[in-house]
């Protein structure tokens, strides 16, 4: 009888004393829990090898790096990628033994997307863009890799076919508008340093691209569910659309945006809303 996959679930961390710790609880049934530490100093490191992770240390240069680079210090068949603010509930690590059980036939999925349930400004979002928020998260060590050619929004190549799961990835997200906003700003550089490469942008994209993500947040993906804070995010990332394109029209392509620094926490970019 061939034996069951193994799991690995990997954490990228910087500053996350406040999250890591209930993280790893969550991730307790994964046969190897990695933590790839950007040289913490508010003890995220320690506190993770009080839980039993592994713990290793690596300069920050970008996401798609770091995730390929801790992918490298797992033995494990597959990987498993959980951002300190997330959680793993009982359901979603049940299924996902339940479905690797299944997987050794031919043709089966290399990879797995989940959807991620959303808790923005204290409240659990029913739609409006973050809810099913799908990540890919969940492939064969061997059979999938992080695009390394952009900053943000790092996508996974998989080799083979892909699935879907059906229990949530738990994410407390953006605690307080300050918290919204302050991150939202950050990520309009590297959004419009995207952008401005495609060379694309256009003076009337100031006014039509902010209507167009209103819609798109409110009625296409059914904002209104969300009542008045499905408006209100709605409106927000309105302003955000138009807020990248401003900068990538003044300011053009937004190069230098892979410095030395790493951002405040992992998940500042790589749990970015769905757009």
């Amino acid at each position: 009888m061939k034996a069951r996959p193994t799991i690995a679930a990997i954490v990228l961390a910087r500053n996350e004393a406040r999250h890591i710790a209930a993280c790893l609880a969550t991730l307790a049934w994964a046969d190897e829990r990695i933590v790839l530490d950007s040289y913490s100093d508010d003890g995220t490191a320690e506190i993770a090898a009080r839980m039993g992770a592994q713990v290793h240390q690596r300069p920050f240069d970008d996401f798609a790096r770091q995730r390929n680079a801790a992918i490298g210090l797992a033995h494990s068949d597959w990987v498993l990628f959980v951002d300190a603010d997330e959680r793993v509930t009982l359901a979603l690590a049940q299924e996902v033994h339940e479905v690797l059980s299944q997987v050794a036939t031919a043709g089966a999925p290399v990879g797995f997307w989940l959807p991620r349930r959303n808790r923005i400004l204290g409240r659990w979002m029913r739609a409006t863009g973050w809810w099913p928020d799908h990540q890919l998260r969940l492939f064969r060590r061997d059979r999938g890799r992080y695009r390394e050619d952009r900053l943000v929004h790092e996508l996974v190549v998989l080799d083979g076919p892909e699935g879907y799961l059906a229990a949530p990835l738990l994410h407390e997200n953006y605690s307080s508008f300050g918290d919204l906003l302050r991150k939202q700003r950050r990520y309009a550089a590297y959004d419009a340093a995207i952008l401005g490469e495609t060379g694309r942008v256009r003076p009337r994209h100031l006014l039509s691209q902010p209507l167009r993500e209103f819609w798109r947040r409110f009625v296409t993906w059914h904002g209104y569910r969300d009542g008045f804070h499905g408006l209100f995010l709605s409106l927000f990332m309105a302003w955000y659309a138009g807020l990248v394109h401003y900068r990538a029209l003044m300011l053009g392509p937004l190069t230098a945006v892979r410095g030395p620094t790493p951002p405040e926490t992992a998940q500042e970019i790589a749990s970015l809303p769905s757009r």
